[in-house]
């Protein structure tokens, strides 16, 4: 049985670690056809999916439609997965490739919205007096402002906590470019914040 007891003392790196490490198991164990681990394995990286698509794609009605084209591309393929990168590493790298496919799709399918007043709906359709709604949109905002390159290698080390070395396999660079990028991102943060 793989377990996900994370130690309360151990520092954020290790309990990383260690959670990367039981989702690599469990994604193994449902190669294998595991039907529980296959349930684990989604639960265990869900919301890092759903953090990871939602700071790359510009609709947020989208993210859901993505995180499940996310999982069911890697449920799909379950059976190639080697287990020589971390199962989080693989499936955010098939979320990205599932966001630019969505793009494509976008861009190759435009939606019109027959309504007068548009912005007065998105505005009127945003969530109100959530605690942290305006800091995470203030955070949105100065993400924004970022190159793409620079958002993404921020978001994937700074905030999904994955290592340099992985950011890089995912962004198809090398890591002292994702290293560069991620500092002057922070660089960019601290000045547009202050």
């Amino acid at each position: 049985m793989i377990t996900s007891a994370l130690p309360s003392h151990a520092d954020p790196r290790a309990q990383r670690e260690l959670a990367d490490a039981s989702a690599t198991a469990w994604a193994l164990a449902a190669r294998a056809g595991d039907a529980d681990a296959v349930e684990q394995f989604v639960r265990a990286l869900h919301h890092d999916v759903l953090r990871y698509v939602s700071y790359l794609c510009a609709d947020p009605q989208a993210v859901d439609d993505l995180a499940q084209d996310t999982f069911l591309r890697a449920l799909g393929s379950l059976h190639r997965f080697e287990g020589r990168s971390s199962a989080r590493a693989w499936l955010l790298s098939i979320a990205r490739r599932a966001v630019i496919d969505g793009f494509r799709y976008a861009a190759a399918r435009p939606r019109r919205y027959d309504g007068a007043d548009w912005q007065a709906a998105v505005e009127r359709a945003q969530p109100r007096g959530v605690p942290g709604f305006d800091d995470g949109i203030a955070l949105l905002d100065l993400l924004g402002a970022l190159s793409d390159e620079r958002r993404e290698a921020f978001v994937l080390t700074q905030m999904l906590g994955l290592s340099y070395e992985e950011a890089a396999v995912m962004s198809g660079c090398p890591v002292g470019t994702v290293r560069s990028r991620v500092a002057r991102a922070r660089r960019e943060l601290m000045e547009l914040a202050g």
